[in-house]
């Protein structure tokens, strides 16, 4: 029964045939037709099969009896499915196809399709092995030979052929998830940036109200919401922070934050930020140290910045701290920077989770063994800024491996 490709099975076949050029064709020694002449193996004799474009001229897997001399057009020898082909190499006029089978007395390893209207000598198994018989031109077991590297060259294409297929694949599959990261890291920036614009009126509104409140309210109502007051107040600049921070950490990652440098005093900026904490700590009943030396040297920072990462450190050790505990900050000279150290007696951090509490929306878990899933943009603030000023920050076990401590340092000198 003869098999006819479609035009998009054939197309295939000939696009492969382009991309896999394997060098030279893999034919028989030129002496195999002066053979057939010597032995009377007369061509003009013999009627040629003739095929159609895309007809299959033997398929693999088939029993090989006969192998065919082309004496027009070309062929395509490939293996697996017509749908997904691997093209070893293409034969035309004066070339054999099918010879493999012959040779090692084996199924075909290959399919030869008709690229297009072919003319073919078909020769039976019994007429090849009269013809080597019978020649003193051929020796069957160099030709085995040949037919066995053939075998081997062919197998090498195809395993070569399916991995960069699969690499090929591999590679597609990353470029469409590298896609679709890319997109979702659009959706959330977009996301950020109306959520940034959206929370600043409301929040400048709630300000302002309540300072307008605390103008005209008489002094001892005043006293009276003292607390209440604070509470808004507090509220408002901590929703203050997480929008700046929200900004930031977008500008930041995207590389277009200038540091606004100036020289500081970091002890006084640490008893500053310690200070502004102290009604929180003193509401939790969580007592605090401050330990420096005497003389440390001024240090060029972004004041801002770097208050907010104090300032965001202290809010995480107050919030991962039970009643009763202590609350410890120390600032010392190490080499050619200052390391500052904010170490607490809550729950602590697992080591594994230790890097990824850095990262965006990710929070500490308080002892349970997963993170929780939230805002958390102080920590991740907090990264970018150091290492903005070229520091480093981290987390360890806490003193005496109690609770956690989280460290970080800030060069002396900065570079360039």
């Amino acid at each position: 029964m003869t098999v006819i490709l479609t035009p998009q099975q054939l197309e295939m076949i000939r696009q492969n045939c382009v991309e896999n050029p394997h060098g030279a064709p893999q034919t028989l020694d030129s002496g195999t037709f002066q053979a057939l002449a010597l032995n009377g193996f007369t061509l003009s004799k013999t009627t040629p099969r003739v095929c159609v474009m895309g007809e299959l001229i033997c398929q693999e897997g088939e029993p090989g009896d006969a192998l065919f001399l082309i004496r027009s057009g070309r062929a395509a020898i490939f293996k697996g499915s017509v749908d997904a082909p691997i093209v070893l190499t293409c034969r035309g006029a004066g070339e054999f196809v099918g010879e493999m089978a012959i040779l090692e007395d084996l199924p075909r390893s290959a399919s030869v399709a008709a690229l297009e209207e072919m003319q073919l000598i078909k020769m039976t198994r019994d007429d090849f092995q009269r013809l080597l018989s019978d020649s003193t031109k051929l020796d069957i077991g160099m030709l085995r030979k040949l037919s066995s590297r053939l075998r081997e060259a062919d197998d090498l294409i195809t395993t070569t052929t399916h991995a960069r297929r699969t690499l090929h694949s591999q590679v597609n599959e990353l470029a469409a998830e590298n896609q679709e990261l890319l997109d979702l890291q659009l959706l959330r920036e977009q996301t950020t940036d109306l959520v940034v614009h959206d929370l600043r009126n409301p929040l400048h509104s709630i300000s302002g109200a309540v300072g307008m409140l605390q103008m005209v309210l008489p002094e001892a109502i005043l006293q009276e919401n003292r607390d209440l007051f604070e509470l808004i107040n507090n509220t408002c600049a901590r929703m203050q922070r997480l929008v700046d921070s929200l900004l930031d950490i977008s500008r930041m990652e995207a590389g277009e934050t200038e540091l606004a440098l100036e020289p500081a005093n970091l002890p006084q900026l640490i008893q500053s930020a310690v200070i502004r904490v102290s009604p929180v700590l003193q509401s939790r009943g969580i007592a605090s140290q401050v330990f420096m030396p005497a003389h440390l040297p001024r240090i060029l920072i972004d004041i801002d910045k770097i208050d907010r990462v104090l300032i965001n450190l202290l809010d995480n050790a107050i919030k991962f701290t039970p009643a009763g505990g202590q609350i410890s900050v120390k600032a010392e000279l190490q080499g050619a920077h200052i390391a500052v150290s904010i170490n607490d007696t809550g729950s602590g951090v697992p080591p594994e989770q230790r890097d990824q509490i850095f990262e965006r929306f990710a929070r500490g878990s308080n002892g349970s063994s997963s993170l929780v899933r939230g805002f958390g943009l102080g920590l991740t603030f907090c990264r970018l800024a150091v290492e903005a000023h070229g520091g480093k920050i981290w987390i360890e076990d806490g003193e005496g491996g109690v609770g956690c401590k989280s460290i970080f340092t800030l060069p002396l000198e900065r570079e360039g």
